[in-house]
């Protein structure tokens, strides 16, 4: 089963292609579903996308999946030109003057979920167009297993020739509406979700007012609007088993220390399936690992047949683990392997847990084994030291140095709940 990674920036792709991803996904400019998440990346980065991707034998997927309308349709154009002139594997599209150019000029189609596949006969119409079709979030993996099967006993295939292959998310954010279509934030902010540039209505907490009578309930305890995070770990085997064939991590908006893990974790649980050695134990293991980056608490979503969703608690993150700014790279020893940063806020002591993050970096963890501040070997630097460390990775003056700490211990800040704002 592949495993598909969201790449928000460089940090992000960089963390994907380090922990074992099989491909990435990604959005350019404004016509993407997550417009407002993420940096995002322009036309011009498209050829390092690809030579980063490349070098790894990882597929690059473009989104271009938001709602489109005439003056778009220019645009739309020459970005599916750069792409194609790029060798962007395929373009993930739902709207159809996307998807009639894509083909005119053979690029590789992937349909979206926006489109909201969830039937054989559905399939069997965008096989003219598509080979990975992304199913409607809302179906059981019953469902899902059915439209498989049908794939195969029908011989279904698409432009390549090959059987249509089908993607399912498989963890990240949800979002309330069906398959991601929501209006709120357009009657509220006139600012469309669907064009990536939700406003998140959804994850704030509301009063329900009786208009007859004024009595008012306040919905303590649960944003009734906010679902949980998807998690498919705990019943991984079972989506195998249904036939799907690409698994895709939803987290464009999300650090790259999140991709990192999340990635890392699928990528191990999914190779122990193959091999036999997918077990309970292992899945406890990567559910604690899963819990220490942003999550909203996690549910299983609908592939085991639930019929209402599970609904957050809090606003922002549950993560066990944040990340605490510390200061930034300055050089890095390459025949010594030993990294100089510049200490900008807080304390750092041997013994802590680092994170460096960067856009050629992308995110790695790793143990302080030792340190010297200003030339002479010291346990503790604080605000304004200049240190080096030795190191596990290279760094760059363009990194960002970070301790990552519990979320309970005192004397730091919580990392912001911004983070994953646009995710669902």
């Amino acid at each position: 089963m592949e495993l598909m990674a969201p790449a928000g920036n460089f940090e992000s792709l960089q963390a994907a292609l380090d922990n074992g991803a099989d491909s990435v996904y990604f959005g350019v400019d404004q016509l993407n579903m997550r417009a407002r998440a993420s940096i995002n990346f322009t036309m011009g980065d498209l050829p390092e996308i690809v030579q980063r991707c490349e070098e790894k034998g990882v597929r690059s997927y473009l989104t271009l999946n938001t709602i489109i309308y005439d003056h778009d349709l220019s645009l739309i154009k020459n970005l599916l030109d750069s792409a194609k002139q790029a060798n962007i594997t395929a373009v993930i599209a739902m709207d159809q003057s996307v998807i009639a150019y894509a083909r005119q000029i053979g690029v590789e189609i992937h349909i979206s979920t926006q489109i909201n596949v969830t039937n054989i006969e559905t399939v069997k119409f965008y096989a003219m167009f598509a080979d990975t079709m992304v199913l409607s979030r809302e179906l059981s993996l019953k469902q899902i297993n059915k439209i498989c099967e049908q794939i195969v006993k029908d011989d279904v295939r698409g432009p390549s020739g090959n059987l249509v292959e089908i993607e399912i998310f498989g963890h990240g954010a949800l979002c309330m509406a069906v398959s991601g279509k929501c209006y709120l934030s357009l009657h509220s902010h006139n600012s469309s979700a669907n064009r990536g540039a939700c406003k998140q209505n959804c994850r704030k907490k509301y009063t329900v007012i009786d208009q007859e009578t004024g009595f008012e309930i306040e919905l303590d305890n649960e944003y009734m609007m906010s679902p949980k995070d998807l998690c498919t770990m705990e019943f991984l085997d079972e989506v195998v088993e249904a036939g799907v064939k690409v698994l895709k991590i939803e987290g464009r908006g999300r650090s790259p220390e999140y991709v990192a893990t999340v990635i890392r974790c699928y990528r191990e649980a999914i190779d122990s399936i193959a091999d036999g050695t997918y077990s309970k134990e292992k899945v406890d293991y990567w559910m604690g690992l899963l819990q220490t980056v942003y999550n909203r608490g996690f549910w299983s979503g609908y592939y085991l047949g639930q019929k209402l969703g599970e609904w957050s608690a809090v606003p922002g993150s549950m993560a066990t683990q944040k990340k605490v700014y510390i200061g930034k790279g300055v050089h890095f020893f390459p025949k010594a392997n030993i990294g100089q940063f510049v200490i900008d806020a807080y304390d750092l002591k041997v013994g802590d847990l680092i994170l460096v993050t960067g856009p050629t970096t992308g995110a790695k963890e790793m143990v302080v084994p030792s340190m010297f501040v200003e030339d002479v070997e010291s346990n503790t630097a604080k605000k304004g030291d200049s240190i080096t460390i030795p190191m596990e990775f290279r760094i760059r003056p363009s990194d960002k140095l970070y301790k990552l700490v519990k979320v309970d211990e005192p004397g730091t800040q919580q990392n912001s709940v911004a983070e994953g704002a646009y995710s669902h």
